[in-house]
């Protein structure tokens, strides 16, 4: 499945989306896009050992507790390219569907894996301007 099918595959089908490092600071990035996709309908797990609520949301420590309370369909990652193979290890853990790296984050070999284990993989693109795109086409 090329990079284009899975984007649409994702933010056509998944609800669900996982925010590892999704910050309370309303200025940061991860923060923002979260909101946004919230906004359009997503339910939006955070994942931040440092916080309790963020978007209205309970925050988690780690992937495997919220996996404890919710089904997680989307791993979106708002964390440095080198944090990526641990994610990808828990994502595959809680059965989740995709693995999602945002702007400037890739890990060839850790995407491998999550494509090997059957999730859907996405590098170096915001979640939220793919969905603009794809609403602007008609397509969401």
């Amino acid at each position: 499945m090329s990079e284009s099918d899975a984007i649409r595959q994702i933010l056509t089908h998944a609800r669900t989306i996982a925010v590892v490092g999704l910050s309370p600071d309303p200025t940061r990035p991860s923060h923002d896009v979260a909101r946004s996709m919230q906004a359009h309908g997503y339910r939006i797990i955070p994942i931040n050992p440092n916080a309790t609520v963020i978007l209205g949301e309970t925050a988690y420590p780690s992937l495997t507790a919220a996996a404890q309370h919710h089904q997680i369909e989307v791993v979106d990652c708002f964390r440095k390219s080198k944090d990526i193979p641990a994610i990808v290890d828990e994502a595959i853990a809680i059965g989740a569907k995709a693995v999602w790296m945002q702007l400037g984050i890739s890990h060839a070999a850790a995407a491998q894996k999550a494509q090997a284990a059957g999730l859907r993989v996405v590098q170096n693109k915001c979640i939220r301007t793919e969905h603009s795109v794809l609403s602007a086409r008609g397509v969401i």
